[in-house]
């Protein structure tokens, strides 16, 4: 067994993952970009090492970084949690090279079923029927077309390498092509590295139904169970639970021996998930994450089983002891996905900003995997996932009421959050009744009717108190160590809260560990008032794209510019039609709430 592992992720997952290595007596290591250096999976690591950069290009997608962390601080094994290299068998062979064991697939295993071409091709060979779509990327217009022209509109563009939605088109004709490849493209960089795309016939009303498989370096491969992943938004999960309703057994057991098949075919190993659409009868192959899921705890609270901990051991040359037979899930479990995002009118908007308030739910049958804290900023350039709510019952109702009740004990204040949807889409008739479908969030929930959210609450006090002591942080050759400096009194707290410092000329004492968080104040950008016309941004983004030129004629509803934040592309319309007198942002740009992009007169 290991004595160390780094955890080459963020947030909740590397926070989740850290818990399970100290159940097992194993230490943690953590990396944290310049925006992370008093995030949570940081404070409960037990040791800590600065990747450098913010976004996540230039901190937690930073090969030559992470190789340099693992061989300063000696870890023997990487877990990649979920997102950035989880799923890059280039990553993973690099690490393996390194001489650091990889906590999952081998990278021939990534490389066939991380890349959903090839993993359409090797399921299609394994036996097992595919959504309709191409077995190589493509990359012009005329491709979208002709494939359309095919199979039939509308044409769903993904991207080769991600998962979740992100770099996810839907194209309803050939006039949509160009613009919905180049936004997948764009956005399937940013997210994953890499901006190759495919094409996908586009089912209008299906179910998402996906197959949890684990399998060890012995032969042995088990499926635990399936999980429902229709309540979706912008091809994104926002609910997940297990037992799928109105599925028969038939149908569950036929989906879990398609996934074996498919893990057999590619010489699989460790967790990995195997994705259905399910439509009138009929399973189709998605594709297979090659990596834990977001939703894994669903799986964990009805089998009993910690997929971390299983996951180290088979990455260990541990055999699994477990009898597929003996697998059966007791009761129900549900997940809500609370993201940092506005879902009033159902735009479901990103809302970066800095937590104030935050209480989190708590009693019989909750479980919570959160990776901030109060106080703490949620960031443009990451994912918007705050916390997952998971829920336990014996029986769906018990599991959907529960998470009712969670959901109205949790308080978030300073960001928006989806949790007003969540709770619509608990309390619909149609979900009660297990009778929802992909998109059925956005065809049939009701969000438009009132203002679900109230305005963040953003402190602006810039008081702060006089110490004479103070606590900070310090990265010595890049590791990070908490400080206690002693400071003269008329120093504040503010001019030093929440910043890493490279060199320190006090007298201090280092901790390993420390429960003490400062952090800066932030302002709230202003909202633009008396300038008629003037088209402002709801959020802190980066501009990746200009849409109008100056002098243009535009519609209301027209798209003025593209808006990157947390990962995801956001259109900036103007509710107006007249002419552009004023283009004020430039691609590139990085822009706040109130923060005007153009006039309209």
């Amino acid at each position: 067994m290991f004595n160390k592992i780094l955890i080459a992720n963020r947030g909740e997952i590397a926070v989740r993952t850290i818990r399970t290595c100290k159940d097992m007596g194993i230490e943690t290591v953590a990396v944290y970009s310049e925006l992370d250096v008093n995030a949570q999976h940081v404070q409960l690591a037990d040791e800590a090492y600065a990747l450098g950069g913010k976004t996540a290009a230039t901190s937690y997608l930073n090969t030559q970084s992470i190789l340099e962390i693992l061989k300063k601080s000696k870890a023997q094994a990487l877990h990649p949690g979920y997102g950035f290299f989880s799923e890059n068998a280039s990553f993973a062979a690099d690490i393996e090279k390194a001489g650091v064991t990889f906590i999952g697939p081998p990278p021939k295993a990534i490389q066939i079923m991380g890349d959903k071409v090839s993993s359409r091709h090797a399921a299609r060979e394994a036996g097992v029927q595919g959504v309709p779509g191409t077995e190589k990327t493509i990359n012009t217009e005329q491709e979208i077309v002709e494939f359309g022209n095919q199979f039939g509109w509308p044409v769903a563009i993904k991207a080769a390498f991600g998962g979740g939605g992100k770099g996810m088109r839907i194209v309803a004709e050939p006039q949509e092509a160009q613009e919905a490849l180049d936004s997948a493209r764009r956005e399937a960089d940013a997210y994953f590295g890499n901006a190759d795309v495919y094409l996908e016939r586009y089912l209008t009303a299906p179910r998402h139904i996906e197959i949890q498989v684990i399998a060890d370096t012995h032969g042995n491969k088990f499926w635990l169970g399936e999980r429902d992943c229709s309540c979706q938004r912008r091809h994104q999960k926002l609910v997940e639970e297990s037992p799928a309703g109105r599925l028969s057994d038939e149908t569950r057991h036929a989906m879990g021996d398609a996934a074996l098949k498919i893990v057999q075919a590619c010489g699989y190993y460790n967790a990995g998930t195997v994705e259905f659409l399910y439509d009138q009868g009929q399973f189709y192959f998605l594709e297979m994450n090659t990596r834990l899921q977001v939703e894994h705890p669903v799986t964990e609270l009805v089998t009993g089983l910690d997929l971390v901990e299983l996951q180290i051991r088979i990455a260990a040359g541990e055999r699994l002891d477990l009898d597929q037979n003996a697998i059966r899930g007791k009761g129900h479990a549900i997940e809500c996905r609370i993201n940092a995002e506005d879902p009033t009118d159902g735009q479901f908007l990103p809302s970066p900003g800095t937590i104030t308030t935050l209480r989190l739910p708590s009693g019989p049958g909750v479980r919570v995997d959160s990776g901030y804290e109060q106080g703490d900023t949620i960031s443009q350039f990451y994912d918007n996932l705050l916390a997952k709510v998971v829920t336990w019952g014996p029986d769906r109702e018990t599991a959907r009421k529960r998470m009712l009740r969670a959901l109205s004990e949790m308080q978030v204040k300073g960001v928006f959050t989806n949790i007003p949807a969540q709770v619509a889409i608990l309390s619909h008739a149609d979900f009660i009744q297990s009778n929802h479908w992909t998109t059925w969030v956005e065809q049939k929930l009701d969000l438009s009717s009132k203002n679900i959210n109230t305005q963040p609450v953003v402190k602006t006090d810039n008081t702060a108190e006089q110490l004479s002591t103070q606590e900070v942080v310090a990265e010595v050759n890049g590791r990070r160590f908490n400080v206690k400096l002693w400071l003269d009194e008329a120093q504040s707290a503010s001019e030093t809260a929440g910043k890493t410092l490279r060199s320190i000329t006090a007298k201090a004492t280092t901790s390993s560990v420390s429960s003490k968080r400062t952090r800066p104040r932030h302002k709230e950008n202003p909202t633009p008032q008396g300038i008629p016309g003037a088209i402002s941004i709801p959020m802190q983004g980066t501009i990746v794209k200009i849409m109008v030129e100056a002098d243009d004629e535009v519609e209301a509803g027209q798209t003025i510019c593209v808006l990157e934040a947390m990962k995801m592309e956001n259109m900036i319309t103007t509710d107006r039609a007249g002419k552009i007198s004023e283009i004020r942002v430039s691609a590139g740009d990085t822009v706040g709430p109130g923060d005007i992009v153009a006039i309209v007169n």
